[in-house]
C-alpha cells in the first residue's frame, strides 16, 4: 500500500506525465503555479523540458522542489524517449505548448 501511495505521489509530479498524459491546459495550469520564466516547452521532449522549466522559476522556500526534478529528469527523458512517436505527431499537428496565453487565445 505504501509502495502504491509513493508511486501515484512520484508519477503525479513527473514532468512527462504532466505534459503527454494530461490536458495542455492542465499542464500549462501546472507550470503557471510554479511561476516559470518559460514562455511554451516543445512537445517533443516535453517532460523535459517540463523539468527545465520547473527549475527556471523562483526559487522554492522549501527547498524540497529542485531535489524531486533532478531525480525526475532521467525518469522523464525514459518516458518521454518512449512516447517519441505521439510527441513527434503532436509537434507537427499543435505546436509548441503554450503557457502562458494572450487575451485574444493566441
Amino acid at each position: 500500500m505504501v509502495t502504491l501511495s509513493v508511486l501515484t505521489w512520484v508519477l503525479s509530479g513527473c514532468g512527462s506525465v504532466s505534459t503527454v498524459l494530461q490536458g495542455d491546459a492542465d499542464a500549462a495550469r501546472d507550470l503557471r503555479k510554479k511561476k516559470t520564466y518559460c514562455q511554451s516547452i516543445p512537445r517533443i521532449y516535453s517532460g523535459v523540458a517540463f523539468d527545465f522549466c520547473t527549475l527556471n522559476a523562483p526559487p522554492d522556500p522549501t527547498g524540497m522542489l529542485a531535489p524531486f526534478v533532478l531525480f525526475d529528469l532521467p525518469l522523464s527523458a525514459v518516458f518521454d524517449t518512449l512516447s517519441l512517436p505521439y510527441t513527434v505527431y503532436r509537434q507537427i499537428t499543435d505546436s509548441n505548448l503554450s503557457i502562458y496565453w494572450r487575451r485574444d487565445g493566441y
